[in-house]
């Protein structure tokens, strides 16, 4: 029996449905929202009247892509959470009502477990080797910044987490005080292409084992700014740049050091990168010269599948249809949602 999964994606500002089929990837559009640019970031009242109106039309796309009709869907999975409720409350809500119109089983995702499972998406016209277990997955994005370990697609256990601000969440707040515009990390990335990663040097905080820590970061470079400003206001303007690329080479090597220690405390050389901040080129170039001269096992995303979307959800789904892991029609958005 074939198995087919509508995947739903709302917890943030992307609505975005998927189709899998058997573990082949049939569909996945996005529909995204401009409308918290001039804002400095997300509205959650304007993310979520948004998602009403896009998530019919992106569901419909989605389905007409795969070429199915929706009576060969054989489950709907969605995101739990976390992320803004407003946003996810849409999602659950539609895949809710679905589910019972179509009298198929309905599937709880958290959106982390996504990312992680998101290197298990086989495109049918772009076949690429999957992850090993155990692996060690980096889970980096705007609210996130965790090492996991893998034992399987449904068994896995974070090991090192940030004790306060999320890698992503340093880059939009670092690229806020430069004064470029939102989301500040594919920005910073952009500039810092044309600066000297060496020209400034930012504190880098120690904190023991697994765990992160990027406030003190944060503060290290907001200082920085505050005395070379006070004593050159064009400061900022003249080494926009250098700024860009020095912030974004100490992120990449508290990163790197980090994920070394991992490796060396599991003995497990098979990594994964997964969440929106491994789009970050110094990122993906970084572990892979690492990749090559520690001879491991790095797997780096897609670009389309780094960010939010509804094929990580639908992957996941996959896996805890076939061992019949199926969520009640009472089950309700949570905001706030451990791995």
């Amino acid at each position: 029996m074939l198995i087919t999964i509508l995947g739903i994606e709302s917890s943030c500002d992307d609505t975005s449905a998927a189709v899998i089929r058997d573990g082949y990837l049939l569909s996945n559009v996005i529909a995204g929202q401009d409308v918290h640019k001039s804002y400095g970031g997300v509205v959650p009242e304007l993310a979520s009247r948004s998602h009403l109106a896009n998530i019919i039309p992106v569901v419909d796309q989605a389905i007409k892509q795969a070429c199915i009709k929706k009576e060969e869907i054989s489950a709907i999975s969605f995101t739990l959470g976390p992320g803004l409720l407003g946003s996810l409350l849409v999602g659950t809500s539609f895949a809710k009502g679905l589910s019972l119109s179509l009298k198929i089983p309905l599937i709880e995702v958290n959106h982390l477990h996504g990312h992680v499972l998101s290197h298990f998406i086989i495109e049918k016209n772009n076949p690429k080797p999957v992850p090993k277990f155990p692996h060690l997955c980096l889970l980096i994005s705007g609210g996130h910044t965790q090492i996991i370990k893998v034992d399987s697609p449904l068994l896995m256990k974070v090991i090192g987490n940030t004790i306060d601000d999320a890698v992503g969440e340093a880059f939009d707040k670092a690229a806020k005080v430069l004064g470029l515009p939102y989301p500040g990390g594919p920005v910073i990335d952009k500039l810092a292409l044309k600066g000297n990663p060496n020209a400034f040097t930012f504190a880098k905080p120690r904190i023991s084992e697994l765990d992160f820590s990027f406030s003190g970061l944060k503060t290290s470079f907001l200082y920085f700014l505050r005395d070379k400003m006070a004593k050159n206001p064009e400061f900022i303007t003249r080494e926009k740049n250098n700024l860009c690329a020095s912030l974004q080479q100490t992120i990449v090597e508290i990163l790197l050091e980090k994920i070394t220690k991992a490796v060396k405390k599991t003995g497990i050389k098979e990594i994964t990168i997964s969440g929106g901040v491994s789009a970050n080129m110094a990122i993906r170039k970084q572990f892979s010269e690492l990749s090559a001269k520690n001879n491991w096992n790095v797997f780096i995303p897609p670009l389309a599948f780094s960010t939010d979307n509804a094929a990580m959800i639908a992957i996941t789904g996959y896996y805890k249809f076939q061992q019949k892991l199926f969520a009640g029609h009472d089950v309700v958005p949570i905001a706030r949602f451990n791995i």
